[in-house]
């Protein structure tokens, strides 16, 4: 591509933002004139989106400088804060762009079919679209505070997507969950931004980059440890993970979107960004590992005990993210391997949840493994998308996951000392029981006897839902070799911000890691088909059960946390708030008037509007004075 042709298509960048943006408002804004196109052009936008990311990703390829910042307007003209609109388009927001357009753009299609007897459907697509726009200004902007706008968008569009079914109480009750705890996550990011404008006099990426080496170790800590809890917010990481496997609420195509393609990808990326930064902190990355290892363990533990299918993919999105922020967090050369398991895990997770979408579409929207088993037979596609997600998720030999996810098991045990030994570990652990519940999901789910109820007539899902399942399908299997051919991926996102990728301090032996990583994950799938295909699966949940499956099935009694520790304590103080206001401030404010207003009243009565009165009064005060004086004349 020549120069010329590569900057013109360079500088409509900004048509990745504008278009979902205008289609999301014409089909919010059209009205019931639009019902029988909207979801076509809903459908259209990112599909054409992501064929432009291809010319923009070959434009860019081409160039010697793989950095080109596209200036729009200025934004904020104040004294010396100056902020521009300008977009970045380089390695690491290109990736996110074609993931976003593209595995967007298969569920887009998708949702024809899923949602084709939806009586909002306009409105869905017009919330997806918006979904779209959000996170492609998050990915190509060129400051933080032009990210942050971004950021909140993709709150607002998931509190609506969550809530689509809004007279649902538990889809009313997720949405508003998801969008407190983002709340809580949005904060930190405020106060990151807030921090680099304090000391850096700037907000856009080059002016902080370029100072951030020359902050002292408190500042840097400060700004990566904000910026780690706007990630933790996005992402659902530990300690803001609750929300996220309840998102479930909403359609099935927006937990795939949430899950695989936007949303809960922004952490990381905000982190992978923000490496200048956290290169500079020694005590932010190892914050970011320390909050990767633990959320990885939890939702590989929390998945175990899930009956509801998409829920125990909610729970591998958990922990699944957990791998990336361990990645992300152990320094220079390894956010590309992070970035890696991200692009990989799009594939295979939203494959794996259209087909859970496939399942429900068939069985009256039923999602109770436990009334399922025996699907193969009459879905065989579903099957067959499903099979191979769960091929790509557990890290089975070939498949995308075995590239990706080993890659940071490797590399955690590469860190070297007691650390790199229990993060990598924990990697390992994770993997065994990823392994075990994605099993059990799959065995559940299609093996064994029949348990579906007498209404139920499973039945496979139409082209337009199938054939964007086989394509991902496709993806899960091959795509990890794609990503990693010729470190393509690691190659093409070493920046001097991500660092090369380096030989390892400490080297373990890979053939010997990838054994006995197989060898967990053999016992992980064993275990499952022992439990849940030689033996019958009831179809309610057994009460007698160890200790660890009752916390597993309560989440790990995350929300009893956060109810007794957040929410109790909070709706506490804003009863003593509301007690003191009504008897404190309300009172005395009351009070005061009352007092103005009584004496007022009193004095009133004096007003007789009598002359004889008023003279009686006089006289008596002529008395009053006379007396006084002569006391004191007589009495001196």
């Amino acid at each position: 591509m020549n120069s010329v042709a590569a900057q013109g298509i360079q500088s409509a960048a900004w048509l990745l933002i504008a278009v979902p943006a205008l289609s999301a408002a014409i089909l919010l804004l059209v009205g019931k004139r639009g019902d029988k196109w909207g979801h076509l052009l809903g459908a259209l936008v990112p599909c054409a989106l992501f064929v432009f990311g291809l010319f923009l990703f070959f434009s860019l390829k081409g160039q010697a400088d793989r950095e080109v910042v596209s200036h729009l307007f200025d934004w904020v003209p104040v004294a010396q804060f100056q902020v521009q609109v300008g977009l970045l388009i380089d390695p690491l927001s290109m990736v996110f762009v074609l993931l976003i357009t593209g595995v967007g753009g298969l569920i887009h299609i998708y949702a024809l079919g899923y949602m084709a007897h939806d009586e909002g459907r306009r409105r869905f697509f017009g919330y997806f679209n918006l979904f779209v726009a959000a996170m492609l200004l998050l990915v190509l902007a060129n400051n933080y505070l032009l990210l942050y706008v971004g950021w909140e968008g993709v709150g607002l569009a998931s509190y609506l997507l969550i809530g689509f079914y809004f007279d649902r109480p538990a889809a009313a009750t997720a949405a508003k969950k998801a969008f407190i705890a983002n709340r809580v996550g949005d904060v930190g990011l405020s106060i990151a931004i807030m921090l680099m404008f304090a000391y850096f006099g700037a907000t856009d990426f080059a002016g902080v980059f370029s100072a951030a080496p020359q902050l002292s170790a408190g500042v840097a800590a400060a700004i990566s440890l904000m910026l780690l809890l706007g990630a933790c917010g996005k992402s659902g990481q530990f300690p803001l993970q609750s929300w996220l496997p309840d998102a479930m609420e909403g359609p099935t195509p927006v937990s795939a979107l949430i899950h695989a393609a936007t949303m809960v990808t922004a952490g990381v990326y905000l982190i992978a960004r923000s490496a200048p930064i956290f290169n500079t902190s020694q005590v932010g990355r190892t914050m970011v590992v320390i909050v990767g290892a633990i959320t990885l363990l939890y939702g590989s533990i929390a998945g175990c005990a899930q009956d509801d299918l998409k829920r125990v993919l909610a729970f591998s999105t958990v922990s699944q993210i957990g791998y990336m922020f361990l990645a992300v967090g152990l320094g220079p050369g390894v956010y590309a391997i992070g970035i890696l398991h991200l692009l990989g895990h799009g594939f295979f997770k939203a494959a794996l949840f259209l087909s859970a979408g496939s399942v429900m579409h068939a069985m009256n929207d039923r999602i109770d493994m436990r009334r399922f088993g025996g699907l193969w037979k009459v879905m065989p596609i579903t099957w067959a998308v499903f099979g191979c997600g769960w091929l790509a998720i557990i890290g089975f030999p070939g498949a995308t996951g075995f590239f990706t996810k080993d890659k940071i098991i490797e590399a955690a045990f590469d860190k070297g000392g007691v650390s790199g030994w229990v993060l990598g570990f924990a990697a390992l652990i994770g993997a065994g029981l990823t392994a075990f519940y994605m099993s059990r999901a799959l065995f559940m789910t299609f093996h064994g006897k029949a348990r579906w109820a007498e209404d139920a007539h499973p039945h496979e899902a139409p082209k337009t839902m199938t054939v964007p399942m086989l394509v991902l399908a496709l993806l899960a299997l091959v795509g990890g070799g794609l990503l990693i051919a010729g470190n393509g991926v690691q190659h093409w996102l070493a920046t001097p911000g991500m660092g090369h990728e380096e030989a390892a301090a400490h080297p373990i032996n890979a053939t010997l890691l990838t054994a006995l990583t197989l060898v967990i994950i053999a016992i992980g799938v064993a275990v499952a088909w022992l439990l849940f295909v030689r033996k019958p699966v009831p179809e309610v949940a057994p009460e007698k059960v160890s200790l660890v499956t009752v916390a597993a099935r309560k989440k790990l009694y995350a929300d009893a946390f956060n109810e007794a520790v957040l929410e109790a304590p909070g709706l506490w103080l804003t009863r003593v708030a509301v007690w003191f206001d009504n008897k404190g401030i309300d009172g005395a404010v009351n009070g005061l008037a009352a007092g103005f207003g009584g004496g007022s009243g009193r004095l009133r009565r004096l007003q007789t509007g009598f002359v004889r009165s008023y003279a009686l009064s006089m006289l008596g005060g002529a008395v009053a004075i006379l007396a006084v004086l002569l006391a004191v004349r007589f009495g001196g």
